[in-house]
């Protein structure tokens, strides 16, 4: 409530499963229950939209994509499902093992219907489905992000500031630059403003996780935050 009154309006939740033993071991925290009443807080705070983004595990991530669905019709969230990407802390990501956005997508076909959005998708990175249980009648709108298997870089116009004040022009990149670094030190709007634009000048046509020589990035994606 406290940050609804000082003026956000939306919020996205990591969420991977609501199985409460998928949860712990996927997050190594057996706290599913604290993450759905902060769903829960946000919700009744008038928060919306809220996106809650799923990355799948390689075990149980097709089952739990289904729940995630029937979760999220439930409860007026919007499901993001997102392809695995190489940002983990232990750089232990394997391709031939992450779920890929037309397994997910299969999975869902086989429990609810299905149907393409048909507002254009500019340059969000999720493709939007309108999905209907034919079980409870809910309906809704589930995105799938498939970074890895059907990358969107040439629409991407995404840039992201990290907690510690970094800009990145791709959550890949590895190099930043370090806004918190002029801000500390006096730098009056143009020197920032500069600095800004040369990242995104400099921002690059693709993430490269496809190419042959593909480096992981050393920060992973739970340092970049943003």
């Amino acid at each position: 409530e406290a940050l609804a009154r000082a003026g956000l309006d939306r919020v996205n939740v990591s969420l991977d499963s609501v199985d409460h033993l998928h949860f712990a071991a996927i997050t190594r925290r057996d706290r599913l229950a604290d993450v759905l009443a902060g769903l829960a807080a946000a919700h009744a705070a008038g928060l919306r939209p809220i996106k809650v983004n799923a990355v799948l595990d390689p075990l149980t991530g097709l089952d739990d994509a289904v729940s995630l669905v029937r979760f999220c019709l439930g409860h007026d969230h919007q499901l993001r499902i997102i392809e695995q990407m190489p940002l983990d802390a232990g750089h232990q990501w394997r391709r031939e093992a992450a779920v890929t956005a037309n397994q997910v997508l299969a999975q869902l076909r086989r429990h609810f219907t299905l149907e393409a959005d048909r507002a254009p998708r500019g340059s969000a990175p999720a493709e939007l489905w309108r999905v209907t249980d034919s079980a409870t009648g809910r309906t809704g709108k589930v995105g799938v992000i498939a970074s890895v298997s059907q990358p969107f870089c040439s629409t991407c116009n995404r840039v992201r500031l990290t907690a510690d004040g970094q800009l990145r022009s791709c959550l890949f990149a590895i190099e930043e630059t370090d806004l918190r670094g002029l801000l500390r030190s006096g730098a009056d709007d143009d020197a920032i403003e500069a600095a800004w634009r040369t990242a995104i000048w400099g921002k690059p046509a693709g993430h490269g996780i496809n190419d042959p020589d593909f480096v992981q990035p050393p920060r992973p994606m739970s340092a970049i935050g943003g």
